[in-house]
């Protein structure tokens, strides 16, 4: 209990207004149907201390979309379906959920929306997360039941931009410049070296 204490006080948030992630959802099975969903959107409009206010966009599998507002409080474990949890957590950390405490697996490097990041992974009893380690965002879900399975992925976000042999656009558009110097430079000492 003291330590469970302990690790609340520490929760730290990793999101800030205005950033967001998309998610594509794929469904087998015979699904609640609150949870028909094929495609969903979590906006931040607001970050007070531990509260993260968002904007939980949902396409369901009729066509209808709809949008809905949702205080998230990552030190109490008003955490929704896990979508936004502490930033920066190791193997080992505990944080709270709707379905109790939820002990961090590992960390690992994978690849999301084309940049390699560290994500945190974990499980409850239905469950497989994988959320992006630096800003606690959710970017990967597997849940399996008797009645339905469904993979939720991110397909989307404002946070990371994709990279370009492992760098990030502007590293990579700096290299190519360099480069065309580099060989414009040489192409003119080569010149000049021709006609003496």
């Amino acid at each position: 209990m003291i330590f469970l204490v302990f690790a609340a006080a520490d929760v730290m948030v990793g999101v800030k207004r205005g950033d967001w992630v998309t998610y594509n959802v794929q469904i087998t099975g015979e699904v609640p149907e609150q949870h028909d969903v094929t495609w969903c959107k979590i906006e931040v409009t607001e970050v007070e201390g531990k509260n993260v206010y968002v904007n939980i966009t949902s396409r369901y599998s009729d066509g209808r979309e709809e949008t809905e507002p949702s205080t998230l409080n990552l030190e109490t474990g008003q955490i929704g379906d896990c979508f936004i949890i502490p930033e920066n957590l190791d193997a080992g950390d505990v944080f709270e959920s709707p379905e109790g405490t939820i002990t961090v697996s590992g960390v690992e490097e994978k690849t999301y929306l084309g940049a390699a990041r560290s994500v945190v992974y974990a499980n409850n009893s239905q469950t497989v997360f994988h959320w992006d380690r630096s800003t606690g965002f959710l970017v990967e879900a597997n849940s399996s039941s008797s009645e339905y399975t469904m993979f939720t992925k991110a397909e989307k976000t404002n946070m990371w931009q994709p990279q370009i042999f492992g760098l990030h656009p502007i590293g990579f558009i700096v290299l190519i410049v360099l480069v065309i110097v580099a060989v414009l430079i040489l192409a003119v000492l080569l010149i000049r070296k021709m006609k003496k």
